[in-house]
């Protein structure tokens, strides 16, 4: 097992952070090489709920283990090369909200290729997602005042 963990600020309010964090339509804009979300089986926003992610033809499914709307989501998720669980928490910050996320691997291979997403800021890593999905939600933010 290892455990990865970043962060970042939000120009957004925690409920419309929650909002697009939890739209599976647009997991494609941030996440990388996720292709398609299929398989939802429950709402997104209720433990036990699951579906699955789809990069290329490999699959990845998903259950959500904890939520607390607009503050936290758990999830359980697997493939060959990557599985463990996402922890996030979504706090109000000033005008905006702090997003910590902490993945845990399962496995050997898993604690190898999670390192390797761990490493900079390019797309596809952890890094580079987060900051891909604070640039989506900023843009499509309801602006204040």
């Amino acid at each position: 097992m290892a455990t990865f963990r970043i962060s970042t600020l939000v120009a957004a309010s925690p409920e419309h952070v929650f909002a697009t964090w939890t739209d599976l339509d647009r997991y494609p804009e941030w996440i990388g090489g996720v292709t398609r979300v299929s398989d939802l089986v429950g709402s997104i926003d209720v433990p036990g709920s699951r579906y699955t992610l789809w990069f290329g033809r490999m699959a990845s499914p998903t259950e959500i283990l904890e939520v607390e709307r607009p503050r936290h989501i758990r999830t359980r998720f697997g493939n060959a090369i990557l599985k463990g669980e996402s922890d996030v928490r979504f706090t109000a910050e000033g005008e905006g909200t702090r997003i910590h996320q902490e993945f845990v691997t399962r496995g050997f291979i898993a604690g190898i290729f999670g390192r390797l997403f761990a490493l900079g800021s390019y797309r596809g890593s952890f890094r580079g997602e987060l900051e891909t999905f604070r640039k989506l939600v900023e843009r499509d933010a309801p602006r204040r005042g």
